[in-house]
């Protein structure tokens, strides 16, 4: 190992868990990675305890009031941290000039701008936030390649195609040589579930991951399967490829993370445990690789890995977001706007489960696309899309769950 300073980082999403599992592979490699700054939406306590350990220069609340409270607190546990609060702080947090990587795991919408601030300052963007991409591809690639910054996906599918590329690749290239990319996917806790029960589902079954401990966002939309139709966008976006040369497959074990098929007939895949420390640990070591803490995999205790076609009836969220992706423009804005909306009724108990494509289709069907060339088109459509999902929840089109 060189001698060199420890390279800075910013996490945006430090609470969640893909905030947390990055901390915990910073924490296994001190001499590399220092903390920079830390953000959080609301929860005031997990961001103090973390700014209590890790001890960044900058502590950010998107919550303006949260960030007051915290700052009462740190005055007491970490007087040196310095406490900033609202949307533009976690811009110029993502932007810092000594943090050369920015962990990019916000959920949601919420996550664009400062993604966006971070590949404007040219870093290394460590990408789990799929919707910057999903919403505004064309412009946030563009921004990576104008400030040189450095893109890596941080999602167990996407970070697992990256790593069977060819050698010498970067994201946002056409991949010499490459057929076509197959995303992998659990197909959630109701994949044989039968249809007439899927209505009445919980926000706490679906949140009931199999293989995954994810956020409830996040969660809800791995049992319908947008998570997977954003994926597919999002790998769009990374590789250059169309969608006819990407597809889905459900692997239920969770073992086996994407393939990338060759033209000479070659299928190269990337196996692991279920450990998102694992693409964290790639992405943070690039083009090194170091410990992650995950355990090893044994396939012998696995046994069998298992293999099926995704019923599109059963996921019709899916083939939305194909349409979308085809559609073009600001439409996939608009897919990820109405489900945003519609998973948030849904774990508020005012959307049935089987209701959240409706509305999807439904604002799909009636907002206006338009091209997605810049910030303004692509946030006024994302608006325009909540407000027409929200009409349709409270108009009852949407059934309301019991």
């Amino acid at each position: 190992m060189t001698d060199r300073h420890p390279a800075g980082i910013t996490i945006l999403g430090a609470t969640g868990s893909i905030g947390l599992s990055t901390l915990d592979v910073v924490a296994r490699h001190s001499d590399r990675f220092r903390v920079a700054a830390l953000t959080a939406h609301t929860d005031v306590d997990a961001l103090a305890r973390l700014c209590e350990r890790f001890q960044p220069r900058f502590a950010v609340m998107a919550d303006p009031l949260a960030a007051e409270r915290l700052l009462t607190v740190l005055k007491v546990r970490a007087p040196d941290v310095e406490v900033l609060g609202g949307q533009e702080a976690l811009a110029e947090v993502a932007s810092l000039p000594d943090a050369d990587y920015v962990m990019a795991a916000i959920v949601g919408s919420a996550g664009l701008l400062p993604t966006l601030a971070a590949a404007a300052g040219g870093k290394r963007v460590l990408l789990a936030n799929k919707e910057a991409l999903v919403m505004s591809g064309a412009l946030f690639m563009q921004t990576v390649r104008d400030h040189h910054a450095t893109l890596l996906p941080i999602d167990s599918e996407h970070n697992a195609l990256l790593q069977c590329m060819p050698d010498n690749y970067s994201t946002g290239q056409a991949p010499r040589g490459v057929k076509s990319i197959m995303l992998t996917a659990s197909g959630g806790p109701f994949r044989t579930t039968p249809m007439n029960r899927l209505a009445a589902v919980t926000p706490e079954q679906a949140c009931a991951h199999p293989n995954w401990d994810m956020g409830r966002k996040i969660s809800v939309d791995s049992a319908t399967m947008m998570n997977k139709g954003l994926e597919v966008i999002e790998a769009g976006w990374l590789f250059d490829l169309p969608i006819d040369r990407i597809r889905v497959v459900l692997h239920p074990q969770s073992i086996l993370h994407s393939l990338v098929e060759y033209q000479d007939g070659s299928v190269l895949a990337q196996l692991g445990n279920p450990d998102m420390r694992i693409p964290i640990s790639h992405a943070l070591g690039w083009p090194e690789r170091i410990e992650s803490g995950a355990q090893p995999l044994d396939l012998l205790a696995i046994g069998m890995l298992q293999f099926e076609r995704p019923d599109l009836q059963r996921f019709p969220c899916l083939a939305l977001a194909g349409q979308a992706w085809r559609a073009g423009g600001t439409a996939p804005a608009i897919l990820n706007a109405a489900n945003e909306v519609a998973v948030q009724a849904f774990l508020e108990r005012r959307l049935a489960f089987t209701s959240i494509p409706r509305v999807i289709d439904y604002a799909l069907e009636h907002c206006v696309v338009h091209e997605a060339g810049t910030l303004q088109a692509i946030l006024e459509d994302d608006a325009q899309a909540r407000d027409r999902a929200m009409r349709c929840i409270t108009s009852g089109l949407g059934m309301t769950a019991s």
